[in-house]
């Protein structure tokens, strides 16, 4: 089996890393998307009083 040759295994390199970056950033900008369902419910957040 022939070897590859540096040259080849850099552009393989590059090509895995712009596909990784390219699939993190869909997911990135994907998943904060402003939800028209999720914007309609509030958080309720509850006060804890604390007695010492």
């Amino acid at each position: 089996m022939p070897q590859m040759s540096p040259l080849k295994w850099l552009i393989l390199f590059i090509m895995f890393s712009l596909c990784y970056l390219l699939f993190a950033s869909i997911m990135y900008f994907n998943s904060n998307t402003p939800d028209p369902s999720l914007s309609d419910t509030t958080i309720k957040k509850t006060t804890m009083n604390w007695k010492w």
